[in-house]
């Protein structure tokens, strides 16, 4: 009797060696539509960010600071789309939902590292609006090349230093009590909730570094868009205005999909307490944002239909 106990002591305390997605629950039909819904949004995010990236590789005329840092976003987008999608994709046609500890901190690892890396690319974008309309003449100077790749390699080490705290304190954490995570994938909140130790040090983490990343993000977007709403409307031609609007609309709708939904999952208190509502908040940000983007900035934008165009006419011609 007692040489049981001790064995199912260990066995209570053994580091897990994988994780099952639980994902959605309902049968093999609720399954076949989860799984065309997922695919469908996973092939258009994927063509059209690879689409917006070879565009503007490819146009000499888009090779300026907005479109690098835009280049940079579908990069984003299309990389942290397909840390989701094709396990989660995999799960919904297979009987074995399971994702290995290491498969799961890494896929969480790259997760993280890439949708904070967006966020302050998007601050970056909304700096660079600033210059260009606030201080066109200086403009050359200041988005310089190698200024703009120290911006992005801020971006990225922001997103680094975030997702390395982030994965360490969680994978830290013992999971003894279940190793069935409910979620499509491997993310804080589920992840939380099979910990068998105190977790308020890793809510607190998740809540202030969450809040901190998104409050001084936006403040540089509002800050730089306060000024350029002042600017653009001293300006006398009517015309002027309505497509200087039009090009930062396009930005402040990729901000508003990411920070609103963002905000909602890990940004409040108490947001990890909601897990259904958590499964819909994330098929939203991992994969209806990365295929919105590039048709939000393409379809707004002169620039990028013009080159577009170019780029068929030079196919045809061929």
């Amino acid at each position: 009797m007692s040489t049981s106990s001790h064995i199912n002591r260990n066995l209570s305390v053994m580091p897990l060696q994988e994780f099952v997605l639980d994902g959605f629950g309902g049968g093999p039909q609720t399954q076949a539509l989860l799984f065309a819904l997922f695919l469908a949004l996973y092939v258009v995010a994927v063509l059209g960010n690879l689409t917006m990236i070879v565009v503007i590789t490819l146009d000499a005329r888009l090779h300026s600071p907005v479109y690098f840092f835009l280049k940079n976003l579908s990069f984003v987008d299309l990389c942290y789309s397909s840390v989701i999608a094709p396990k989660a994709l995999a799960t919904f046609l297979s009987s074995s939902k399971v994702i290995t500890f290491e498969g799961c901190a890494t896929q969480f690892f790259f997760f993280s590292l890439l949708v904070t890396t967006e966020g302050f690319l998007l601050a970056v974008m909304a700096y660079d609006r600033f210059v260009a309309i606030c201080s066109p003449l200086r403009y050359p100077i200041t988005m310089r090349p190698s200024v703009c790749a120290r911006l992005m390699l801020g971006c990225y080490s922001g997103g680094s230093f975030n997702s390395i705290l982030q994965t360490s304190f969680t994978f830290s954490l013992p999971f003894c009590s279940s190793n069935h995570i409910d979620h499509f994938f491997c993310d804080v909140p589920p992840l939380l909730k099979l910990a068998c130790a105190d977790t308020t040090i890793n809510e607190l983490l998740l809540f202030g570094l969450c809040g901190l990343i998104i409050v001084g993000t936006i403040l540089v977007i509002f800050i730089s868009y306060g000024y350029i709403t002042v600017t653009i409307l001293r300006m006398c031609s009517g015309g002027g205005r309505h497509k200087l609007f039009s090009t930062c609309g396009s930005h402040m709708t990729a901000v508003s999909l990411l920070y609103g939904t963002v905000f909602v999952m890990y940004a409040q208190p108490g947001a990890v307490e909601s897990m259904e509502q958590g499964k819909v908040v994330s098929i939203f940000y991992t994969l209806v944002i990365p295929m919105l983007n590039p048709l939000i900035y393409s379809l707004r934008n002169k620039d990028v239909k013009d080159a577009l165009r170019r780029l068929g006419q030079r196919h045809t011609a061929t």
